[in-house]
């Protein structure tokens, strides 16, 4: 887009997505000066919508003639699953790329390997190479909390790399690891820097709805302040609703609703009896008998694949349970789509659904990947009810760039995020991702979703909100970035039912 004329922005050039991927977060255009290349360039990412036709990894492009974008490298990224080789690279999420002097480098988040941090020399652009990998939790155990339970989905989400006081320091949004701070200026040996922790009690919820809930995580993207001083963190939550669990011999859990399966609103409940039906990856399921619930060990076949077949054998509702391995055990969100309502649980619950005491998580997390051991296919189990709770939507953190563990000083949310009477029909009310302002250091933009476009600033270490926006109709906002044209500060928004819009914050 040219927006030399900020009031009226148009296109002059448009790359076209190879069929089958689609780019996403992340999109980026920096310059860069190494002894192989020296211009402007353009790094997106690569997400499959076509397995057959789709790649994944990175792709680069000179934009120094920003109307003529040409192809450097395409595709490129890690081309291993858990160690087993293919030709195609792995989906990637986002990507940020930075200029190191002479080196320059990305980082990518890699779908198929969710904990991966993986870096890649891109001084010369046409010839990318993969030269670090990371499993942050693994790597630096710090990180993990024991608790609240339900923080378990731990993997890299997004990403950031800022030079501060000579070294390059890297702010990785970890999902329910929090974020984390490392120090990249020898991106073949990061080093720990700092971390966050979640409450034990989400704070927004407790301060504006007297709700005493634990926090859902969901560290989804975050940025240093203009003077390195703060972070900004946000955490994204598309979901109004959490869940709880109990049986009819008293016993007590947490689970969590399938992202493309029905919810239930705020206050209602699912209740029935359970059988357990294997892996559920054939249509040869035991007659559900008047059981209302289908209780699915994970593995082999997807979720969805598991949840048509349970719903194909006439089944009203479906749990899921975790399998085995360093990657199970633990409650786990589901990707899955279906008609009928899908639950996750964590791989103890599958196991006192039946009664059986003699679960190990400790075995469990160095096992195999197999079914619920010594339950039979066609084995009646407790009932069961499911309850849904309001526990609002995503909001914003913010904390000292300290050392260690990093200090919280304030969080923020929209009140229409924290009241009960918005969990339905007012769209998505969580915070997507912030830009601080390059020039004004405790001043801070955000996309809101449905939220609109806002503004915080930092006031006596308090977020404060000093501007918002919201179109008639509404709004939808995605991303949001920061730029500079004849010393005013703009700020540029997507929306994405409405496309771009240029914004000037006048206090």
């Amino acid at each position: 887009m040219d927006i030399r004329d900020a009031a009226k922005p148009k296109e002059v050039a448009f790359i076209q997505a190879k069929e089958g991927s689609a780019p996403g977060e992340g999109i980026q255009a920096l310059t860069i000066d190494t002894p192989a290349f020296k211009g402007d360039v353009l790094v997106s990412n690569n997400e499959k919508c076509k397995d057959k036709t789709g790649f994944g990894g990175l792709n680069i492009y000179d934009v120094s003639k920003p109307s003529s974008p040409t192809p450097l490298v395409e595709g490129f990224g890690d081309s291993t699953v858990a160690g087993q080789g293919k030709k195609a690279a792995n989906d990637i999420h986002s990507i940020f790329a930075w200029d190191a002097g002479s080196k320059a480098y990305a980082v990518i988040v890699d779908n198929e390997e969710g904990p991966d941090v993986d870096i890649v020399d891109i001084s010369n652009p046409k010839k990318p190479t993969l030269i670090a990998e990371y499993d942050l939790d693994a790597a630096f155990p710090q990180i993990v909390q024991a608790s609240p339970r339900n923080l378990v989905e731990i993997f890299h989400h997004d990403v950031v790399v800022k030079e501060i006081g000579g070294r390059q320091i890297m702010l990785v949004s970890y999902w329910d690891g929090g974020y984390v701070k490392l120090d990249v200026t020898d991106p073949t040996r990061a080093t720990y820097l700092a971390d966050s922790d979640f409450a034990t009690v989400d704070p927004q919820l407790l301060e504006q709805a007297g709700l005493s809930e634990a926090p859902e995580g969901n560290a989804h993207e975050a940025e240093f302040t203009k003077n390195s001083d703060y972070i900004i963190a946000a955490d994204e939550d598309f979901s109004s609703t959490g869940l709880r669990g109990t049986t009819d011999d008293g016993a007590s859990f947490v689970a969590a609703t399938g992202s493309g399966t029905p919810h239930l609103d705020v206050g209602d409940s699912i209740s029935g009896s359970t059988r357990y039906v294997g892996l559920a990856c054939d249509t040869a399921l035991p007659e559900p008998g008047g059981v209302k619930f289908a209780v699915v060990a994970r593995g082999t076949c997807t979720f969805t694949e598991k949840i048509t077949n349970v719903q194909l054998a006439g089944y009203e509702a479906a749990i899921v349970v975790n399998r085995e391995g360093a990657d199970g055990c633990g409650p786990f969100g589901m990707s899955v789509d279906g008609t009928i309502p899908a639950f996750s649980v964590e791989r103890s619950v599958g196991f006192g659904l039946f009664d059986k005491t003699d679960y190990d998580n400790a075995a469990c997390l160095a096992g195999i990947v197999e079914p619920i051991p010594g339950v039979a296919i066609g084995q009646t189990g407790d009932t069961v009810t499911l309850t849904s709770f309001f526990d609002g939507w995503g909001y914003v953190h913010l904390f000292r760039n300290n050392n260690g563990k990093l200090q919280e000083l304030d969080t923020f949310a929209i009140p229409e995020a924290m009241d009960p009477e918005y969990a339905e029909g007012a769209g998505d009310l969580s915070v997507h991702e912030a830009a601080a302002s390059p020039s004004v250091n405790n001043r801070i933009y955000f996309s809101y979703y449905s939220g609109g476009f806002r503004v915080l600033e930092i006031q006596n270490e308090k977020l404060v909100e000093v501007g918002r926006f919201i179109d008639q109709g509404g709004n939808d906002f995605w991303g949001v970035q920061v730029f500079s044209q004849g010393g005013r500060e703009l700020v540029a928004a997507s929306d994405m039912d409405y496309g771009l819009y240029i914004f000037e914050y006048t206090p």
